[in-house]
């Protein structure tokens, strides 16, 4: 994942906009129904696609800050690892899942965190319960054999808000196959559904885009309350514990390094070649200036590609291209502005 992603923990919300279409699919029991989002984020879009509903709603979020967010829509909120989270088979009536974006690293292969996530949730939804699932189009290969195998009646739809279209994002829609059904499949109906799903992630601006009104409605059914529990470690509390910590402060002599500071004039005066090193290895770094002239200066060294162009008598053209180090100077002021100096 880019390092924009990795700052979110893969927190890409679905558009408010998207969420009320998808609504309007979805039909909820008169009885109490329970709805769950892995990945619940704000849990702004899952209050919208569970709106005028009598459902209970539960959510899990790796983010702290944003849990809390969450706890404000979702009143059974669990901070934590979905992938880290137990809770008993075939008890959800609706899952709404929007995980990730990403791989995950294994010890023997990688594999992309959507099929992940949806391996590990579907088991949660009861027979006959609902699936709004939303995914970069291109991904639904990778999860194709957990939609084939396990859901029936899905529908592929491709989503259109802007924040949307930068990712490719579809929705799936799917209820959840029963024992009889299963049984009634075939490996070439399962092998048919998957080149199905291979063939819109291979032209996911093909998909039919989602309508504001409804072809088809998924109704959820009813289903009672649940209990998640995670099995992974408290990561904030740990966090918060850990300055306290005897034997980490001992190890904070090994793990983080003195900071070098060099003061004193030099016995001989700096050349050009001097001052560079010392701008590149941050011992010019820091706070100058007064008033609006007060500002913040970082040096680091970049690579520069210097491209020329050469023509012979034939007419013959060559490019060239050259790799040298330069210095780079940013300038963060007070009132907010940025400058690159290069």
């Amino acid at each position: 994942m880019r390092f924009q992603g990795k700052s979110r923990l893969g927190f890409f919300p679905l558009p408010l906009a998207e969420a009320q279409r998808i609504r309007r699919f979805l039909v909820f029991p008169d009885a109490p129904s329970s709805a769950i989002d892995p990945c619940a984020g704000d849990g702004a879009a899952f209050e919208v696609l569970t709106s005028s509903a009598e459902v209970y709603r539960y959510g899990i979020e790796l983010d702290a800050y944003r849990a809390e967010q969450a706890r404000q829509r979702i009143p059974n909120i669990v901070q934590g690892n979905t992938l880290e989270v137990q809770c008993p088979a075939e008890c959800f009536g609706l899952l709404y899942l929007n995980p990730p974006y990403d791989w995950t690293l294994g010890p023997a292969d990688s594999r992309r965190t959507e099929q992940g996530f949806l391996s590990h949730t579907y088991r949660w939804l009861k027979p006959g319960g609902v699936l709004v699932f939303v995914i970069p189009g291109e991904r639904l290969a990778e999860c194709s054999q957990v939609l084939a195998s396990h859901f029936r009646d899905v529908r592929v739809y491709r989503l259109e808000a802007p924040e949307c279209l930068r990712y490719k994002q579809v929705v799936a829609f799917g209820v959840r196959r029963n024992r009889r059904e299963k049984e009634r499949l075939t490996d070439g109906d399962i092998t048919r559904a998957r080149l199905y799903y291979a063939g819109l992630a291979r032209n996911p601006s093909q998909i039919p885009v989602l309508p504001s009104e409804p072809e088809v409605q998924y109704n959820v059914p009813v289903s009672g309350p649940a209990q998640l529990v995670s099995r992974g470690l408290p990561l904030d509390e740990i966090e918060d514990l850990l300055p306290r910590s005897v034997a980490y402060r001992q190890a904070s002599r090994i793990l983080f390094a003195e900071p070098v500071s060099a003061a004193g004039r030099p016995l001989t005066p700096l050349h050009a070649g001097h001052i560079g090193l010392l701008a590149v290895s941050s011992m010019l770094d820091g706070i100058f200036g007064a008033d609006d002239s007060r500002h913040i200066s970082a040096w680091r060294c970049v690579k520069v590609v210097d491209k020329t162009e050469e023509e012979d008598e034939d007419g013959i053209i060559t490019l060239r291209e050259k790799e040298r180090f330069s210095n780079e100077l940013t300038l963060v002021f007070t009132t907010g502005q940025v400058a690159i100096l290069k």
